[in-house]
C-alpha cells in the first residue's frame, strides 16, 4: 500500500471527515522521482470544534505516528471545522515552492 493511501485510510478512519484531501507534493521538493515524503492534508471535521491549531495538529500526528516515524518528512496540515471550511471558500492555501536543500543545488554549495 502506498504511503498516501495509508494516510488517507487512517485519517478517514480516525476522524469524522466531511472532506479529506491528501496530496503528494514530493515532486515539488529535492527528492527522487516517485517519492512519498511530502504531503498536503486538508481535513474538515466537526471533531476539531473547540480545538486550537496545536490540538488539531497533535490529533493528526497521533493518528499518523507510524508514517511520521517512517518515510514522511513533511506534512502541510490544513484542518478545519465545517463552519471554518465554509468561511475559507472551501479551499486550502497553495503550498509554497521548495526553498532547496539539495546537495546538488548550486546556490547551497560553498
Amino acid at each position: 500500500m502506498s504511503i498516501q493511501h495509508a494516510i488517507e485510510q487512517k485519517l478517514g478512519t480516525g476522524f469524522n471527515a466531511e472532506f479529506l484531501g491528501v496530496e503528494n507534493e514530493s515532486h515539488m521538493h529535492s527528492v527522487p522521482p516517485n517519492s512519498e515524503t511530502h504531503f498536503k492534508v486538508t481535513l474538515v471535521s466537526a471533531d476539531f470544534a473547540g480545538q486550537g491549531k496545536v490540538k488539531r495538529h497533535q490529533a493528526v500526528y497521533k493518528v499518523l505516528a507510524e508514517e511520521l516515524a517512517g518515510g514522511v518528512h513533511a506534512l502541510a496540515l490544513h484542518l478545519y471545522t465545517p463552519e471554518e471550511w465554509q468561511l475559507s471558500g472551501q479551499a486550502a492555501p497553495d503550498s509554497p515552492n521548495c526553498m532547496g536543500g539539495s546537495k546538488h543545488d548550486p546556490a547551497r554549495q560553498g
